[in-house]
């Protein structure tokens, strides 16, 4: 299966962004109000410059206590993203989300962000084509 698929069956469209100078305060809300794991951040709202997740902002609150929420997400966000395309594999997107230990996936065509995959949307999309193969299999030796 290909993201592609998943972007499609994903209820919202486009990615929410933040800009690099965004306060953290000012991401953490974003994450609150729209019950996201991560945000991609980007000065133009097109190519992506990082990714700041919860747990990202957790880890510095520990470290620096509230200080950190006034100052800018960009020292605080991933910088080497990795990212996907609509033509990947979501199998290989499990593995590399596994293995790498992150939630969140760009979607990157053509150097501009098109969306982001989640490892829930993965696991999800997987178990469907399984139970489709489970389906097609039974079918045949039922005779179907």
């Amino acid at each position: 299966m290909l993201v592609q698929v998943i972007l499609k069956s994903k209820a919202t469209s486009g990615v929410v962004t933040v800009k690099p100078d965004a306060s953290v305060s000012d991401a953490a809300r974003l994450l609150a109000e729209n019950k996201f794991g991560s945000v991609v951040v980007s000065a133009d709202g097109v190519t992506p410059d990082g990714i700041l997740s919860e747990r990202d902002i957790v880890r510095e609150l520990s470290k620096e206590g509230a200080a950190c929420l006034d100052k800018p997400v960009s020292g605080y966000m991933t910088r080497e993203l990795v990212t996907c395309t609509t033509q990947s594999n979501v199998g290989e997107l499990l593995k590399q989300m596994t293995e790498g230990r992150f939630r969140h996936m760009p979607v990157v065509e053509d150097g501009k962000l098109v969306g982001i995959v989640t490892l829930g949307d993965a696991v999800k999309a997987q178990l469907a084509q399984v139970a489709m193969e489970k389906d097609a299999l039974q079918d045949m030796i039922m005779g179907h």
